[in-house]
C-alpha cells in the first residue's frame, strides 16, 4: 500500500465545505499573483522609476506554472496533496513580491540604488545575458574541477585511512590540523605559490571537499561490524574484494554525506576564490558590479548563484536516492 493510498484509508471524508476550502487553498497562489500584478499595473510608480514590465511577464508565468499544477491536481492526488501544502508559501512568496515592489518602485521607501527593484533585477539577466553567461560557464567549470578532484581524492583517503591503520598514522595529525582550519584561510598563500589563479582556486575547493570526505568516508568504514569482513574472509574475499565488496557499498550513505558538506564547503569557497583572486565567474562579477554601483546586476548575480547551488544540491539528492534506494530505512523520499 502506497503512502497516498494509507492517507486516503485513514483520512475522515470532508464535507463539501471543507472540499472547497481545500481547492481554494490550492488556488490562492493565483490570486496572490494576480494581486501582485494589480500593484503593478494600478498604482503609480514614484516620478523617476521606471519599469520595463519583466517584473510582470516573471509573475505571470509564475501564475502559469502554478494554475497548471492546479489543474493537474484535479486527475491526481498525490500532485493535489503536494499542492495543498505548499499553496499556503507559495502564496507568501507572490505577496513578499507585491510588497518589495510598493516599498522600491512605488514609494521609494527603501531607496536606489541599495535597494532596486524586482524590474531592474530581472532586466539584468536580459541586458548583460552574454556576460552572465560567460561567468556562470567559469564558475561551473572552476566548481567542478576542484569538486571532483577533491571528491576522488577524498574518497581514496578515507578508504585507505578506515581500512588501514598504517595509513591512518601518517594522515590523521594532518586531517586534524587541516580540519581546525577553513580551507579559505589558506587563500593567500595558494594564490602566491600557485602558478595559476585557477589551479590555486581549485586546490582551495578541492581541500575543503576532500576533508569532508575523508572524514565521512573514513567513520563510515570504522562502524562497519567485523563480522562482515569475516563473513565475506569464510566466503573466499581477499584484499580489494573485501574494500569493494563490502566496505565501499556499506559506507555509501557516509560517503553521500561527505559529497553534500563538501559540495557546502565548495560553494564557499568558490565564492571568496573568485571575489579575492580569480578574474571571472560569477563571485568576480558580484564584487565588479557592487564596485561601478550597479546594484541590480550584483543582485542579478547573487540570484543565479543561488539557483545554480539549488540546482547541484537538487542534483546530488537525486542521485544519492536513486543510488540507494535499495537501503531501507537510509533514504526517505
Amino acid at each position: 500500500m502506497t503512502k497516498d493510498e494509507l492517507r486516503e484509508l485513514e483520512s475522515a471524508p470532508k464535507t463539501p465545505f471543507q472540499m472547497f476550502v481545500d481547492r481554494l487553498v490550492c488556488f490562492s497562489p493565483v490570486i496572490a499573483g494576480a494581486l501582485a500584478l494589480a500593484e503593478y499595473y494600478w498604482i503609480p510608480n514614484l516620478p523617476g522609476n521606471e519599469s520595463t514590465n519583466v517584473y510582470a511577464m516573471f509573475i505571470c508565468a509564475l501564475m502559469a506554472a502554478v494554475f497548471a499544477v492546479f489543474i493537474a491536481s484535479f486527475a491526481n492526488k498525490k500532485v493535489f496533496y503536494t499542492l495543498r501544502y505548499k499553496a499556503p508559501f507559495y502564496s507568501f512568496i507572490f505577496i513578499m513580491f507585491l510588497a518589495y515592489d510598493w516599498l522600491t518602485l512605488k514609494t521609494g521607501i527603501l531607496v536606489l540604488p541599495y535597494f532596486p527593484w524586482v524590474d531592474q533585477v530581472l532586466h539584468a539577466f536580459i541586458s548583460d545575458r552574454a556576460y552572465m553567461t560567460e561567468c556562470t560557464i567559469n564558475s561551473l567549470i572552476l566548481l567542478f574541477t576542484g569538486y571532483f578532484t577533491g571528491a576522488g581524492l577524498g574518497l581514496v583517503t578515507g578508504v585507505a585511512c578506515g581500512y588501514n591503520r598504517r595509513v591512518n598514522y601518517w594522515i590523521a595529525p594532518f586531517m586534524k590540523l587541516l580540519g581546525a582550519i577553513p580551507s579559505t584561510t589558506w587563500l593567500p598563500v595558494v594564490m602566491v605559490l600557485a602558478s595559476t589563479l585557477f589551479k590555486g582556486s581549485v586546490f582551495i575547493i578541492a581541500l575543503g571537499v576532500w576533508f569532508s570526505v575523508t572524514i565521512a568516508t573514513q567513520t563510515g568504514i570504522n562502524n562497519i561490524d567485523k563480522s562482515y569482513f569475516e563473513a565475506a574472509r569464510t566466503l573466499g574475499a581477499k584484499g580489494s574484494q573485501l574494500v569493494f565488496r563490502i566496505a565501499i557499498p556499506f559506507v555509501m550513505p557516509n560517503i553521500f554525506q561527505g559529497l553534500t558538506q563538501g559540495m557546502s564547503s565548495a560553494c564557499t569557497a568558490l565564492l571568496v576564490a573568485e571575489m579575492i583572486g580569480v578574474e571571472s565567474g560569477l563571485g568576480w562579477y558580484i564584487t565588479w558590479q557592487k564596485s561601478w554601483a550597479q546594484y541590480g546586476k550584483m543582485y542579478a548575480a547573487i540570484v543565479l548563484i543561488c539557483v545554480i547551488f539549488v540546482v547541484v544540491n537538487a542534483a546530488l539528492s537525486f542521485i544519492r536516492r536513486r543510488v540507494l534506494r535499495w537501503q531501507e530505512g537510509v533514504v526517505h523520499e
